[in-house]
């Protein structure tokens, strides 16, 4: 294939820091010319790239635990597409690699930013995004290391119907759990957390406030808490607590946007009194867990114990679009967007 081939590449670009919720006049769309390969570089056509909720807080200037995006530097983050050009023996033509170049059709970079990956002969590549990729492993990791969950436990997870949700609910069964509650919002994403991802039950959040909701889903009480939303699930969770139950918080999708500090939950002596504990994460300091995960979740995915939706736009010059209707609840399963 001549290194010609997908010589120009489309990319999306932060151009403002959003005020609370993004808007589309905070990023650029822009196309470039690539120049030719030099030794050791590969050019990727990618197939999917990913967008995210923690992108959100990348797009702020203040502190965090990454890096903010740059402004008039491409969005980064997840991607995989297969190697159109090559000047490295170890990444061929036609391999299909991850990268986390982000937000554009065609990534070029020294063959050390790409990572070969297996084909998936009956599933789209775009599962190395989701349920095979990182938010996968972040399931498994809020449930193994930081709020590990042991056999005949009750479970609950806020916003269980999206990519990383759906995959601890799987996950958190797998792991020997009893009962799996979550919250969606929506009549719909409630029946299918029940009736695909076996759910025992499910509340909508947008029918009445969680802590009034919470209480009779799980008349047993909560030990494991995986929390995506934060706010008020964060606190209906901590009334329901069984003594020496663990909270992970892996989000709080529903603070991202806030221009101000939110109040605190009213309820954290409930720590002291049946001995709790809480503990926030990110995966960066966990990628040590990623080779127990891959073969674990190869095997129950090849034994037919794992289910997913992915909500596909297409197109890269709709990422942002796809991006703005992830933080307002638009996906069901993992968002990605198709730009083969």
């Amino acid at each position: 294939m001549p290194e010609t081939t997908h010589a120009q590449s489309t990319q999306i670009q932060l151009a403002s820091r959003p005020e609370g919720w993004p808007t589309a006049e905070n990023f650029r769309t822009v196309t470039v010319d690539l120049p030719d390969l030099a030794e050791g570089q590969v050019r990727v056509a990618n197939e999917f790239v990913s967008v995210d909720p923690y992108m959100r807080g990348r797009m702020s200037a203040a502190k965090s635990y990454v890096a903010p995006f740059e402004l008039g530097e491409v969005m980064t983050g997840g991607a995989v597409g297969r190697v159109v050009a090559s000047r490295a023996a170890s990444l061929p033509e036609g391999t299909l690699v991850l990268h986390q170049l982000g937000w554009r059709d065609v990534a070029q970079a020294d063959a050390d930013a790409f990572r070969a990956v297996p084909e998936l002969p009956d599933a789209p590549s775009s599962l190395y995004l989701g349920i095979l990729g990182m938010t996968g492993l972040t399931a498994y990791v809020g449930l193994t290391e930081i709020a590990p969950v042991q056999p005949g436990e009750t479970v609950f997870i806020s916003g269980a119907a999206g990519a990383v949700g759906t995959a601890a609910g799987q996950i958190a069964r797998l792991l020997g759990a009893a009962r799996v509650v979550g919250s969606a919002g929506s009549a719909e994403k409630v029946a299918l957390l029940t009736d695909k991802y076996g759910f025992d039950a499910a509340l909508n959040y947008k029918d009445a406030p969680v802590r009034e909701q919470l209480p009779a889903l799980v008349p047993g009480g909560v030990d494991v808490f995986f929390d995506n939303v934060g706010g008020d699930h964060l606190e209906a969770a901590i009334d329901v607590m069984n003594d020496h139950g663990r909270l992970a918080l892996c989000g709080a999708i529903s603070q991202y946007n806030a221009q101000q500090a939110p109040q605190g939950p009213d309820n954290l002596v409930s720590f002291i009194k049946s001995s709790l504990s809480m503990r926030g994460f990110t995966l960066g300091n966990h990628l040590d867990k990623a080779g127990e995960y891959n073969q674990r979740m190869s095997q129950w995915f090849a034994d037919g114990e794992i289910r997913y939706d992915e909500t596909v736009v297409d197109g890269i010059e709709n990422a942002v679009d796809a991006f703005l209707g992830l933080m307002r609840g638009a996906n069901t399963g993992k968002m990605v967007v198709r730009t083969a």
